[in-house]
């Protein structure tokens, strides 16, 4: 996998949440002069299948991946990737890269997404924490710390994904010494391992942030600890598949 700012990696397609079909963007990516580009479909998870593949099209997008790798071959090279949920049983071993990502809190048999919307995620903060936001981030980087272990990623999605909707620390404190131990002691878990991070640009792209995940003071400790990054941008709609490259 070559690593330039100029090729996206975490891309998504009609057999998940995305908008576009896999040669859609492929087309795409040869217009903007991409190297390459990888496709990295939602790993069926059985508890949601709102946004994922299902089983029957995950291999119907497997198909359709790999003939479009021969299809373009000679004008851009195409990986076939997964973005492997943390609690997603599906296997791995016929995909070119894995990213692993955690998008739930498995708390008291339910699982939470930390993703869905603000006031998701204000409930069951309320509910299952009692409101505590640090006790939420701190199960959840408990979680990311072990992403590799449980997936065997190459990349880590989206490290701090419960900020999605924490703009302006309109939630939590992000400064806050619980919050940034509880992420630190991920980052640190994850740099022991070869798994690369991605700087990740689609909450941006969705109007959410003002800057990429990950936070500056977990981005500042991978570099400072020599651990890998690529810049991809969660990209959902052939329109964004480059979304910041260019300022990040």
């Amino acid at each position: 996998m070559e690593k330039t700012t100029m090729s996206n990696y975490h891309t998504h397609t009609v057999y998940c949440d995305g908008n576009d079909t896999p040669e859609a963007l492929v087309l795409e990516a040869i217009r903007l002069g991409c190297p390459s580009i990888g496709f990295s479909g939602h790993s069926f998870t059985e508890f949601d299948q709102s946004y994922c593949m299902s089983r029957e099209r995950t291999e119907e997008y497997k198909r359709e991946v790999r003939a479009l790798k021969e299809k373009y071959r000679g004008q851009i090279e195409i990986l076939l990737g997964v973005e492997q949920d943390y609690y997603s049983e599906e296997p791995t071993d016929e995909y070119d890269y894995v990213i692993g990502s955690v998008h739930y809190i498995l708390k008291d048999g339910v699982y939470l997404t930390v993703d869905w919307t603000r006031e998701q995620q204000e409930e069951d903060v309320k509910i299952y924490y009692g409101g505590d936001f640090y006790a939420y981030a701190e199960d959840y980087y408990k979680i990311v710390a072990d992403i590799y272990r449980k997936t065997k990623c190459d990349i880590v999605g989206h490290f701090d994904l419960i900020t999605k909707f924490n703009q302006d620390d309109a939630l939590f404190d992000t400064k806050d010494e619980r919050y940034r131990n509880a992420a630190l002691a991920a980052v640190r878990a994850l740099l022991k391992t070869s798994a690369a991070f991605e700087i990740n640009t689609g909450a941006i792209a969705r109007g959410l942030r003002t800057e990429p995940y990950p936070a500056k003071f977990i981005l500042d400790e991978i570099y400072r600890e020599g651990g890998e990054v690529l810049i991809t941008s969660d990209c959902h709609a052939k329109e964004n598949l480059l979304f910041g490259f260019d300022c990040v």
